[in-house]
């Protein structure tokens, strides 16, 4: 089911179908990538209970083997409405016995968009409903269209962290697994990382210690894209590898995927929310267009 809101100056669609928006206009204009089965075909999935892959597809809770697709299942749940207004809706899923088989947890995952007179935000609330400590990563999947203006090119844009750092690149091996060799990463002139398609050929560039707020800009353009996520401390940077696919994901996550040829067990995974019984964890992040 597709809901639409709406107020002065935003119209943004959410598809209960895995809480996904997918649409983002400001004056009748489209700034959220509408998806192409040739190259991706999704817009901003959820991910949720992990990020990332698991190796064998697999992990581990207190020595029990379970089964994890990419991402985790809630891009592939179908969610209630729990309430709505013109501008706001509020999503939730709660764990069932096909969720348990593959996460033996009970919880439940809320999930509010509120539009800004300029922009979303996403907000996430997991609430633990089981007797024991819960395990889980989760994150932002958004793409966004990449030139933005009829008259500008995909390499015409560049990233803007808005304060000068040395971020560092999580190594991930060709396979898309930890690989335990981070590295610097430099930014021209320790602020801005100019986009090419190529710059994807290995897949997400994925970055820790980074500024938690980035803009899509252009000099040849006034419109610009901002997000903003002050509690992620990872950030993903994507399009579909070795293709100019005109978008760009902006992803900020919570934790990292598993490490290559290790079955991970959740409990000592330190990069995961820990979140104690009767608990709620709260994150979320917001978009800006100017």
């Amino acid at each position: 089911m597709k809901i639409q809101l709406e107020n002065a100056g935003m119209r943004a669609v959410i598809d209960t179908m895995g809480a996904e928006l997918t649409s983002l206009v400001r004056d009748e204009r489209e700034y959220l990538w509408q998806g192409d089965p040739g190259i991706w075909d999704q817009h901003s999935p959820l991910l949720f209970p992990y990020v990332g892959r698991f190796t064998e597809g697999h992990y581990q809770l207190y020595g029990v083997k379970y089964p994890m697709t990419i991402h985790g299942f809630a891009a592939h749940s179908e969610f209630k409405i729990g309430q709505q207004s013109g501008d706001a809706v509020i999503l939730c899923l709660t764990d069932t016995e096909k969720t348990r088989e593959i996460y033996p947890f009970c919880f439940q995952l809320k999930v509010t968009y509120q539009l800004s007179p300029e922009g979303v935000t996403t907000s996430y609330e997991v609430e633990n409903r089981s007797e024991t400590t819960m395990f889980f990563g989760i994150g932002g999947h958004p793409g966004f269209r990449v030139p933005m203006d009829e008259n500008t090119d995909f390499d015409d844009y560049y990233l803007d962290f808005h304060q000068k750092h040395p971020p560092t690149r999580v190594g991930h091996t060709a396979a898309c697994f930890l690989s335990g060799e981070d590295r610097d990463f430099p930014l021209k002139k320790d602020r801005y990382l100019p986009l090419a398609h190529d710059l994807f050929d290995d897949d997400a560039i994925v970055l820790k210690n980074v500024s938690r707020k980035v803009s899509i800009v252009s000099e040849k353009t006034d419109r610009r894209v901002t997000m903003e996520f002050p509690q992620m401390p990872y950030l993903g940077i994507w399009h579909c590898p070795k293709t100019e696919a005109p978008y760009v994901c902006i992803e900020p996550w919570t934790s990292l995927p598993s490490r290559q040829d290790v079955i991970e067990e959740i409990s000592v995974k330190s990069d995961l929310i820990h979140l104690e019984p009767k608990d709620t964890y709260r994150n979320g992040w917001t978009v800006t267009i100017e």
